[in-house]
């Protein structure tokens, strides 16, 4: 009997541990799930149709641009609150989310009149937000994603990525916005000496920089900074390529991909096949009362007949 109510225990708090454990990663992959960019592009202004963006502003005045970095998971809807937490944990639609949104620096101007405007966003895994920003740190990956553009004000902007910095998060000399006239050059100069990586782009105090900034796992309070400069003139996307549904993620996200409803009862489906194995491998080991007595009745009558 004791042994009974060991095995009970034993199973209930393996199967207990595998379903938190499987309703953990089923919550972690709902964050990245809401925050991939997949999920914003019914509202991205394309062409001349800004329609659809403007049906996003409709539900959220705070939203008033749109960031792409060519070749990256950036792709988002960019707001901006009379704070720089609001959007931390609030989403485009104005709804609260731990993955929050890509936003502008409560002091810059929403028009990027600013000679340095500062963007926002969480660093989060497979390429959701601003995941993507450290793989420019790798010298190849930055020197082939050096375009994206900037939706504002009705018109898209080019804008050309020139500098990577890793830095940390109280460095005044990065992250002072907006810098006055006579600050300018000094940005410009510390942009130099900071930079991982730099192309040779001629930058001037007159031009419009835009840095988008994420927290960096590399090291304590750091801060991964793309820096790049606004541009009149659009760019082309190098890799664009025809609208085709790709799932990049694991063979979890590949199904739920396929169909999203997955999501929402697969980690109940696992814990239901674990219970089912722990089940099995118990009546293995330990055989009912019912075969143990008709195993008892065949010995007696093998002695019966003197086997």
């Amino acid at each position: 009997m004791m042994n009974q109510v060991v095995n009970l225990v034993t199973c209930t708090t393996i199967l207990a541990l595998l379903v938190f454990a499987g309703y953990a990663l089923w919550d972690s992959g709902q964050v990245i799930h809401e925050a991939e960019a997949a999920n914003h592009q019914i509202w991205r202004p394309s062409g001349d149709d800004s329609v659809s963006f403007h049906e996003l502003q409709a539900i959220n005045p705070e939203v008033f641009a749109w960031l792409r970095v060519y070749g990256t998971g950036i792709d988002y809807p960019v707001t901006q609150a009379g704070d720089n937490a609001k959007y931390v944990n609030t989403n485009a639609q104005g709804e609260y989310s731990l993955s929050g949104s890509i936003f502008l620096d409560y002091r810059n101007d929403q028009h990027f009149g600013d000679f340095n405007s500062v963007v926002y966003g969480h660093h989060m895994e497979k390429s959701a937000m601003f995941g993507d920003l450290d793989r420019f740190a790798e010298r190849d990956f930055f020197d082939a994603h050096r375009f994206g553009d900037l939706y504002f004000d009705g018109a898209r902007h080019g804008v050309e990525f020139f500098a990577f910095i890793h830095t940390d998060a109280y460095d005044k000399d990065i992250f002072s916005a907006p810098v006055g006239q006579v600050d300018r050059g000094a940005l410009l100069a510390a942009i130099d000496g900071k930079a991982t990586h730099r192309h040779a782009a001629d930058i001037s105090i007159e031009d419009r920089l835009v840095l988008l900034t994420t927290c960096a796992a590399s090291s304590t309070n750091g801060r991964d900074v793309l820096v790049g400069v606004i541009a009149e003139e659009t760019f082309a996307d190098p890799f664009a390529q025809p609208s085709l549904a790709v799932n990049r993620g694991s063979g979890v996200d590949a199904l739920t991909g396929l169909w999203p409803g997955v999501r929402s009862w697969w980690p109940l489906g696992l814990g239901l096949i674990v219970a089912g194995l722990v089940v099995l491998l118990v009546r293995i080991r330990r055989p009912s009362h019912t075969v143990r007595a008709g195993l008892a009745g065949r010995r007696g009558l093998d002695r019966g007949l003197g086997k």
